[in-house]
């Protein structure tokens, strides 16, 4: 049963990430360039849906009973972070898993919702969405992104940290803790490399071409056809952003070091997936 259930819960990690092993998680090789300056997730109001990946559930002969009440939440304990092994695979929201992404798993938080992970080592905080479950270990209470975990500065390893929730009250009277200023990083096994793309979801600030994919009233619409790009071609998932311009959530992905890098990948997109892009208008 408890194997049935992990099976259930989608792409939850379940053990520690590690590095240089090719039959254990970790990172992919050459990640985006600046993950450090990816933005951390804006909390929101989001439906939480009674039942789905918010029900009861058993894993390894542990009950778990997610919340699914706006009540505060915080607790110390182990922090791990997953990555290659689940990154393009169903959360347990359904959602694919970008490892550069700011998000995380929790076993009993609601799906979806936001919290503050501080690293007391170093004063670092990240605000993450949760939209997956685990992780399943005694002491360990969130798995998160390697960009998370990048940037609290735990790419190491496992290491403590505090998780504090941001319920709806506090994301309604703007009182959520914003996270304190950046410091230097570890990223583990970085050797020189050549210039990557920016993933930073400014769009108005980042040089390069973009593509839009489309422009929807409601931000669930652009959620969703951001999940069918991403599974159409899993090499944009780090440059896929949502824009909110004009009234309108635009998905977009970018920067491309050139227009004519841009079209050819809306060219493929549209001849293998049916999916239609078009250049953003240099400004």
């Amino acid at each position: 049963m408890a194997v049935l259930a992990l099976a259930a819960l989608g792409g939850c990690a379940t053990r520690p990430a590690a590095t240089g092993s090719a039959d254990r998680d970790g990172p992919l090789p050459n990640p985006p360039a600046n993950l450090a300056q990816v933005p951390d997730a804006v909390p929101r109001i989001e439906p939480i849906r009674i039942g789905g990946p918010n029900k009861p559930y058993e894993v390894l002969g542990e009950r778990y009973e997610p919340i699914t009440a706006d009540s505060a939440y915080v607790d110390r304990g182990i922090a791990t972070w997953y990555g290659r092994k689940f990154h393009g695979r169903p959360t347990a929201s359904g959602e694919v898993y970008n490892m550069y992404a700011m998000t995380a798993a929790h076993a009993t938080l609601p799906i979806p919702s936001y919290a503050r992970v501080r690293n007391p080592a170093n004063g670092r905080e990240v605000i993450v969405r949760i939209n997956d479950r685990g992780p399943f270990h005694k002491g360990r209470i969130i798995d998160l992104s390697y960009t998370a975990a990048l940037k609290l500065d735990l790419l190491r390893g496992a290491g403590p940290v505090e998780v504090r929730r941001i319920t709806y009250a506090e994301i309604r009277a703007g009182t959520w803790p914003r996270p304190a200023e950046p410091a230097p990083v570890f990223v583990p096994d970085a050797p020189p490399a050549a210039p990557q793309r920016d993933t930073t979801a400014t769009v108005a600030a980042a040089a390069g071409a973009w593509l839009q994919f489309g422009a929807f009233a409601k931000l669930d619409a652009a959620e969703s056809l951001r999940q069918r790009v991403a599974e159409a071609d899993l090499t944009l998932l780090p440059l896929l952003t949502i824009v909110r311009e004009a009234g309108l959530h635009r998905l977009r992905a970018g920067p491309f070091p050139s227009a004519d890098e841009a079209r050819a990948t809306a060219e493929r997109l549209r001849a293998d997936a049916g999916l239609e892009a078009s250049l953003v208008p240099p400004r």
